[in-house]
């Protein structure tokens, strides 16, 4: 019988794996054989990443010899590579077929045990985080005595430091506001959960960017909100575009997600004016804001607006997905109806990351960091821009953030390149899955921050042929 599929990040994973145990056939080779039936079919592609033998096999509840038997089969017939610690991949074809073969004067030809350079956008430089400073917060905030009830709007330590964050590295002073408009969040996804489900009417419409980040948009969805799509050009969202009738707009203004746009500020003030005059809410996503490298970060949206204005930000993008936290600057109201909205269910963000984020920005760790990150980063974006300019590959998007864009002139050409790619050991990140209707751009979103500079610097000039030759 098919098995019931979990929650998980792998393909395979979704798909109905039918072993018999009546079959003459060992398990291992059914198992082999499924996996190499799926990726025939393309059910499985080039760059998906394979469960561990333990988690596949505890999801198909069979022994761990089967399934780590299947994978040495297919690695040695090269379905699939990895390395210890990297994962396991799949490579969409096995050597000397037609569609994976290669040359010896292919310098862009993956080795079998070498890992995946994952150049995807959204993934933060974790391998940047000093490791004392983060064991001596981890201490620190072990030593807080365990919480006897839960604190809906987050630690009031916690959300001190996150005004203080925001005033020095958002230079956010907005009169009025106060740390009672600060609430903890899970993060920007779980954040637009709550405020869907405690602010919006079930069945408003709310326009999302389109491109844009496609986890806002599920989780709108989740609760009931019809989300209607706001087109993006170079600089941001078209304010004048934005359909009428909408109960509230989410956007990316610091570094429009994925474009890479800079909202200006004729159209914040037009953006505004509108919310105003429509009853709108802005939840303005503060994507890599604090991530400039030209000017200083353009003031967020909050501090010009703050009665209309619902701020997002999260530590993921900055420091690390381990802490699992977030925040929200939201008016007196809104913020009064999350609160609520948490005690019906029961809610609350969890105070572990909290406190350790309290406790790297009380040593000033936090701030040392970011000032480490800028000036990484930066350096990253100036070494891909120069290397692949220099390759005639055009790049395009602000100085900021951890993500260029790379325009290609169809969607064929686009899935040719991210497939191509995966077999050269690289994953990279299209624009169609960035858009909720009919695709409209057509590229690559190159993340810098989750690969090393040695994995950049190799993988650079092979990207760069696969887009010369598109």
């Amino acid at each position: 019988m098919p098995h019931a599929v979990p929650a998980a990040s792998s393909p395979l994973l979704e798909l109905a794996i039918d072993l018999r145990r009546d079959d003459p056939r060992p398990l291992a080779v059914q198992l082999a054989d499924a996996l190499r039936h799926a990726a025939t079919l393309g059910q499985l592609r080039g760059g998906d990443r394979l469960p561990s033998t333990r988690a596949l096999a505890r999801h198909l509840e069979v022994s761990r010899t089967v399934t780590a038997a299947a994978y040495e089969q297919l690695h040695a017939e090269g379905w699939i590579a990895g390395r210890h610690g990297s994962g396991t991949y799949v490579t969409t074809s096995p050597p000397g077929s037609r569609a994976g073969a290669t040359t010896g004067a292919d310098r862009g030809a993956r080795q079998a045990d070498e890992p995946m350079v994952v150049l995807t956008p959204g993934v933060p430089w974790a391998g940047g985080v000093d490791r004392a400073a983060w064991r001596r917060a981890w201490r620190a905030a072990a030593d807080t005595p365990p919480d006897s009830k839960p604190h809906r709007g987050g630690s009031i330590e916690y959300r001190e430091a996150i005004t203080e964050h925001l005033l020095r590295h958002r230079g956010l002073v907005v009169g009025g506001l106060t740390v009672d408009n600060v609430l903890a969040t899970g993060g920007t996804t779980s954040a637009v959960v709550e405020l869907a489900g405690s602010v919006l009417r079930r069945g408003a419409a709310v326009a999302v960017e389109e491109p844009g980040y496609q986890r806002a948009v599920g989780a709108l969805r989740s609760v009931g909100v019809r989300v209607v799509a706001a087109p993006v050009d170079h600089a941001g969202i078209v304010v004048d575009a934005i359909p009428r009738g909408v109960q509230a707009v989410y956007c990316s203004p610091a570094h429009q997600y994925p474009i890479g746009g800079r909202l200006p500020a004729e159209r914040r003030i037009a953006l505004v004016e509108r919310a105003r005059a429509e009853g709108w809410l802005i939840i303005e996503d503060d994507y890599d804001g604090e991530l400039r490298y030209d000017v200083a970060p353009l003031p967020v949206l909050a501090s010009m607006a703050p009665d209309v204005v619902v701020h997002l930000g999260t530590t993921s993008k900055i420091l690390t997905p381990t802490l699992g936290v977030g925040w929200m600057l939201a008016p007196d109201d809104v913020a009064a109806c999350v609160l609520q909205h948490r005690d019906r269910t029961g809610t609350s963000p969890a105070p572990a990351g909290q406190r350790v984020l309290v406790e790297l920005a009380r040593h000033g760790d936090l701030g040392r960091h970011l000032r480490r990150l800028r000036r990484e980063l930066s350096q990253r974006r100036a070494f891909v821009v120069e290397k692949l300019a220099a390759e005639g590959v055009e790049v395009f998007g602000d100085r900021a953030g951890a993500h260029v864009v790379l325009p290609l002139p169809d969607a064929e050409t686009e899935q040719r390149v991210v497939a191509m790619a995966a077999e050269r050991g690289l994953v990279l990140d299209g624009l169609r899955r960035h858009h909720c209707g009919p695709q409209q751009w057509f590229g690559l979103a190159l993340g810098y921050a989750a690969c090393s500079r040695d994995e950049l610097e190799r993988a650079l000039p092979i990207l760069a042929r696969l887009c010369g030759n598109a």
